[in-house]
């Protein structure tokens, strides 16, 4: 009996040793490994800056600039180990005294007051663990945290942390809590800055200082105490910092040239997917910061002049391209990106007369010349309807009679051009557009000699680019895309391809310019330089255009109303367009003087 007895002990005991070891070993082999840290990169922001290094905005999924622990300045540290881990640089991961400290603490308030996790422990939750409260998580992250302390020094694991911790209103990371509460880079926060955001990190959305200001306000004090205690401080500088009130607003970052930005993170979107959001992505992009804003105030204005005309709600678009390279300088997609994101950069509206250039570069291909003469006198042709007549009509019905090329397009004649327009065929001149960049649908009907198809301004403008140098620039919105630490990943060089020769540019050039010299165009000559456009208007005054150029910058305006009703009488692209034209290329000729 009593040997029975023996066996069943020794079994169950067996048994028991043998559920404990394959408790142990499931515990194990269910840690962790660190040595996934060697790989570790956080979701950082990726950030879009101008072409002369102004920051135009982030894209991100948490708003985090990962920061190398070296560059953290001392007195940041400090704060945190004061209200996080005041023996952060004595423990091996795991704070026995610290425990011991913060359960009698505990027993005394009658409640939980301080917790006992270090830094460590905290770092090790962040990356490995999930938030739940069990002693099997507690166990588990004491173990990792002292495998951690092992292989890392102890400022590698404190920028670790300060890299990964959320501080709430959307920032990760000490750099990017740092922007979000003060406005300013980490390197400048002071003392009481500092202490401010080290009390964030225990619980992010109750120490909200735009929130509960009165409660955050004391957790920060207690920091400063807790810094003057551990001699972090001196009296002096405590006395100060207590001082210092605390933020009143975040400061968010109210990205700049909004419609470029949208623009830009559409394109990068579709050709980097997820890493636009996460891999700290540095996009140069074209634009120029100061004529940028020259841009959006010239949009600002000229649209305020006409709403002193008209009723309000006239839109306008305006987009700016280096001759040289394609790089779009200045981009501005309406009155006001924060109230309609409708890119009218984009839409697709009739140009009215600011096709007409296309029907005389064509003339010039065939054997024109500007000088040659075209009947400007009314006249019919069939209509796109079988039995219906088409007759054009230039505007206030005045007719010149036998006029030379370059008066017709100088002061916009309908008849005369579309008369030129049956002579070359209408076919070759969609053919021509086409090939300038135009490709939007355009129908070849006489009435599109006119401008009654639709193109979008950014393709108009683009077009434009062949009478200004011969040839077909691509408008390019970013010179090039590196990682966080400079490599290049991708290099944007200009597309340009040759479409008319050196004689025909410069004869579409002379007409051009005698648009601006005597015809439709003749306010642009207040810029004082030598300029070249055209102007366009739909009959009904619900499109106002000039595209232009001087010998650098290649600028396309369009005003008009987003339910194409029109702006109002007489609203054409001489009076509507043209002044937010001339507005910025005289400021733009200041700037690249």
């Amino acid at each position: 009996m009593k040997l029975k007895i023996f066996y069943i002990s020794f079994f169950v005991f067996l048994f028991f040793i043998g559920a404990f070891a394959g408790y142990v070993y499931w515990f194990f082999s269910d840690l962790p490994d660190i040595k996934s840290l060697e790989k570790y990169k956080p979701y950082e922001a990726s950030i879009v800056y101008s072409s002369d290094g102004q920051v135009l905005t982030e894209f991100f999924y948490e708003r985090r600039k990962f920061i190398p622990h070296y560059e953290i300045p001392e007195m940041v540290k400090k704060a945190f180990i004061a209200a996080e881990d005041v023996r952060f640089y004595k423990h091996p991961g795991v704070d026995i005294k610290g425990i011991l400290r913060a359960l009698y603490r505990d027993i005394k308030a009658g409640g939980i007051v301080e917790g006992g996790s270090t830094i460590t422990q905290q770092l090790a939750k962040m990356l490995f663990l999930n938030p739940e409260k069990s002693l099997t998580r507690k166990i588990k992250e004491a173990i990792l945290s002292i495998q951690i302390e092992k292989k890392y020094t102890k400022d590698e694991i404190l920028g670790l942390y300060l890299n990964q911790a959320y501080f709430g209103n959307r920032a990760y990371g000490i750099a990017a809590a740092s922007e979000a509460y003060f406005g300013k880079s980490f390197k400048e926060l002071n003392i009481a800055e500092a202490a401010l955001l080290a009390s964030l990190t225990k619980a992010p959305s109750v120490f909200n200082p735009f929130k509960r200001p009165d409660v955050v306000l004391k957790r920060r004090n207690l920091v400063l105490q807790k810094m003057l205690e551990e001699k972090f401080i001196t009296h002096e500088d405590y006395t100060e910092a207590l001082k210092e009130p605390l933020p009143e607003h975040p400061h968010w970052r109210r990205f700049e040239a909004p419609y470029f930005v949208e623009t830009l993170r559409i394109e990068l979107e579709s050709r980097y997917g997820e890493r636009l959001y996460r891999d700290g992505l540095r996009i140069y992009s074209t634009i120029d910061y100061n004529l940028q804003k020259k841009a959006e105030e010239a949009v600002q204005k000229g649209l305020a002049e006409i709403h002193k005309r008209v009723k309000p709600q006239v839109q306008a678009s305006l987009i700016a391209m280096d001759l040289k390279t394609g790089y779009v300088r200045a981009f501005v997609g309406g009155n006001d990106f924060w109230e309609t994101q409708y890119n009218r950069v984009f839409a697709l509206r009739q140009p009215g007369s600011a096709f007409k250039p296309f029907v005389y570069a064509v003339a010039l291909i065939k054997g024109y010349t500007p000088d040659d003469t075209i009947l400007d006198a009314p006249v019919s042709f069939p209509g796109v309807t079988h039995g219906k007549i088409w007759s054009p009509k230039n505007y206030n019905n005045e007719y010149y009679g036998e006029v030379s090329l370059r008066t017709a397009l100088a002061l916009s004649l309908n008849s005369a051009t579309v008369r030129l327009a049956s002579n070359i065929g209408i076919k070759d001149i969609v053919e021509f557009a086409q090939k300038c960049g135009l490709n939007s649908k355009i129908y070849p009907y006489l009435s599109t000699a006119l401008g009654g198809s639709d193109v979008k301004p950014i393709e108009l403008t683009q077009a434009y680019s062949v009478f200004a140098t011969g040839k077909k620039i691509k408008p390019i919105f970013y010179e090039k895309i590196t990682d966080n630490n400079g490599v290049i990943i991708e290099e944007n060089r200009p597309d340009i391809e040759t479409i008319l020769p050196e004689e025909i540019v410069k004869s579409m050039r002379e007409m051009l310019r005698e648009v601006v010299l005597s015809g439709t165009a003749r306010r642009a000559n207040e810029i004082g330089r030598e300029v070249y456009g055209k102007t366009g208007t739909t009959n009904d005054f619900s499109d106002a255009w000039f595209v232009g150029f001087d010998d650098r910058l290649l600028v396309g305006v369009w005003v008009g109303r987003d339910n194409h009703k029109p702006i109002g009488p007489k609203e054409a692209g001489a009076r509507a367009a043209l002044p937010i034209w001339v507005h910025f290329m005289k400021e733009a000729g200041q700037m690249l003087k």
